[in-house]
């Protein structure tokens, strides 16, 4: 906290010691998605309603098996947790953390690159908004749909049961996880016990399955049945759903829990599913309509669909919580507005609900639920949602280990160039599939990027026309200290909160023009966000003097990492007197804000209609006081007009 002290980037952070608890958390909040994904893969691939329908018979079922075998493991078992987990920002994962990443290390020959990279990151980011509306709506779905196994007629009431289980999800967002949190983990245990159980049933009553674990058979599909395997690709990359989560939530839980947990049981329980289900195929190819919960004996059906809901709702859990975390990132890196964000837990920091989101989310999923009916119609949107985000992770991480890890080119030309093949397979693949429901998650990305991309770029553009209005903070000061007559100060402290650490507050300035006053003691605050997830107490805040040390105006900057929410008083407490040139009562201290009424005007810097979404993404913009918590009976607004 001494004055002018620069801010160091965190130390690495402590590994974390391997704990049963932190294992059965991640299997409860991680792998959801990736942990239902066999509940309509299959059935999915064999469908034949499909466009491209794959042809149900012995040398299908066996490339298939193994195809999704070997898919799994090359690109979620090698790309994921082996490689992509071990590039980290200070312990987060994700794609806006591997976009931090690159812009961080970006050097001056390629910071034009870097920049390309980070947009397309950022439209990995949009995507994954895409996959946070699909994955609720395709996972209850699915499991409801396993009530029709049971009773026939039941089917008319899959949309409504499921309806019911979103709405009542997506209304207890605002209480958090940290209560049901503890029971995810032991259900996502039974979870992938029984599926796993299973599989091992259906393998033992035609155990020649085994034999699609060489990868021979995937080959043999891909080289034989190009034409048949190639579309089926479409599908088969549902098997991969979820497998960003296990970089996104990489900071709640550590590489090594989740490497443990899907190593030790996920891994293995999904195989056995799999190849159990392809073993029902090959001794009843009526049973392609549901195989997964036909594997399962009569008696426990019923079970299995209550078990697979709950699991479902796991994972719908968990792409929503991520979608908040991407969305806080989002807002800490100046991609969108600064929203309301809500703290629902006070030992867990990453437990964070966006209400706004949230609604949007939930009327987004209702309207999926209602307008495709079925999961086997979802499922090429929902493939390419996965398909696009896995491409981009691995080409940003490819770009990033040759950056920063100095891989050698023929490695990364081979390697890299092997995974990227796949990638795109799968990627190109779901393009056949653009008129049957995979234009819908390249929409929302589109929508979603552009909503992104022009808020920064308005916000760009309304800092430099903000910063000319506002003038020089150094030069004013000197203005204010050889003013004659001096101005009046009156007892008390005002703290201007202001956007620059090098401009004149808004708000300060109107008041000296045209109130000719100012207090005693002015604290000038501008939070900046750092480009690593968290900051220790001591690196939270530095103190500028201003060139006057006996005026009582100084200039504070509050560090915050970009998955914080700044308190601007927390932080303010933490100064001593002698460093603010007296005392500053909190408790009766005034903060003023500077408010700006955004109208599109006649400049050239935007087209007309981002400037119209600018100007209608910023009513989204969350009150300034609730967001850096100051105490709304004590907070002052100044506000002026501003075209864009």
């Amino acid at each position: 906290m001494l004055e002018d002290k620069p801010v160091e980037s965190p130390a690495a952070p402590e590994i974390r010691p391997l704990r049963l608890a932190i294992i059965v958390g991640a299997l409860g909040v991680v792998f959801g998605d990736i942990g239902t994904s066999p509940i309509y893969t299959l059935q999915t691939v064999f469908n034949p309603a499909d466009p491209h329908p794959v042809p149900l018979d012995e040398a299908n079922v066996y490339g298939v098996v193994s195809l999704i075998f070997w898919s799994v493991m090359l690109i979620v078992t090698f790309t994921y947790v082996t490689l992509v987990m071990r590039a980290d920002n200070h312990g987060e994962g994700g794609i806006m953390a591997l976009i931090t990443l690159l812009r961080r290390g970006a050097g001056t020959r390629g910071h034009r690159t870097a920049i390309v990279l980070g947009f397309l990151g950022l439209f990995g980011a949009a995507l994954f908004f895409g996959d946070s509306m699909i994955t609720p709506a395709i996972s209850v779905l699915s499991a409801v749909e396993g009530l029709k196994t049971i009773e026939p007629d039941f089917k008319d009431g899959v949309v409504p049961i499921t309806a019911v289980i979103i709405v009542a999800l997506f209304s207890v967002q605002r209480q958090g996880t940290a209560v049901v949190g503890r029971y995810f983990g032991p259900v996502m245990i039974a979870w992938f016990v029984v599926i796993g159980a299973c599989g091992i049933n259906g393998i033992v009553a035609n155990p020649g399955i085994l034999a699609a674990l060489s990868p021979t058979y995937a080959i043999a599909f891909i080289g034989g049945h190009f034409h048949i395997a190639f579309f089926a690709l479409a599908a088969i990359v549902l098997a991969v759903t979820g497998a960003e989560a296990l970089y996104a939530d990489m900071g709640h839980f550590g590489r090594r829990a989740i490497v443990c947990g899907w190593l030790s049981l996920v891994l293995p329980a999904c195989t056995l599913n799999y190849f159990g289900q392809g073993a029902l195929l090959l001794q009843d190819d009526s049973v392609h309509s549901a195989p997964f919960f036909l594997l399962a004996p009569e008696w426990a059906r019923l079970p299995l669909v209550l078990l697979a809901t709950a699991a479902t709702v796991i994972a719908s859990q968990a792409v929503i919580t991520g979608a908040f975390s991407v969305v806080s990132q989002a807002v800490q890196l100046g991609y969108l507005p600064r929203l309301r964000i809500t703290h629902t837990s006070a030992k867990a920091i990453g437990q964070i609900y966006v209400p706004w989101i949230n609604w949007a989310l939930m009327v987004s999923v209702l309207t999926l639920v209602f307008a495709f009916e079925t999961s086997a119609a979802l499922a090429y949107a929902f493939g390419m949602a996965v398909s696009g985000t896995i491409t981009i992770t691995t080409l940003l991480f490819l770009y990033y280990a040759r950056q920063q890890w100095k891989w050698s080119l023929w490695s990364l030309v081979i390697g890299g160039g092997a995974l990227l093949v796949v990638d795109l397979m799968f990627f190109t693949a779901n393009l056949t599939k653009l008129v049957h429901g995979a234009w819908l998650p390249l929409a929302i990305a589109i929508f979603a990027f552009t909503v992104m991309t022009t808020w920064q770029r308005g916000r760009h553009l309304v800092t430099a026309s903000r910063r000319q209005i506002e003038g020089p903070l150094r030069p004013f000061i000197d203005e204010l200290a050889d003013r004659r007559p001096a101005l009046a100060r009156v007892p008390g402290t005002s703290i201007f909160l202001n956007r620059s650490d090098d401009t004149t507050p808004l708000a300060m300035r109107a008041n000296v023009e045209h109130n000719h006053v100012l207090h005693q003691h002015v604290v000038i605050v501008s939070v900046e966000t750092l480009p690593v997830p968290r900051l220790a107490d001591d690196q939270r805040i530095a103190v500028d003097a201003l060139g006057y040390r006996d005026d009582g105006v100084v200039h504070v900057t509050v560090h915050a990492g970009y998955m914080e929410r700044p308190d601007v008083p927390a932080a303010l407490r933490m100064l001593p007197a002698e460093v603010t040139q007296g005392g500053v009562d909190l408790d009766k201290a005034s903060f003023f804000l500077s408010h700006l009424e955004l109208v599109p005007g006649n400049s050239t810097d935007m087209m007309g209609w981002r400037k119209r979404l600018f100007v209608a993404t910023s009513f989204l913009t969350a009150d300034a006081a609730g967001y850096f918590n100051l105490p709304q009976d004590r907070t002052i607004l100044i506000g002026s007009r501003m075209d864009v």
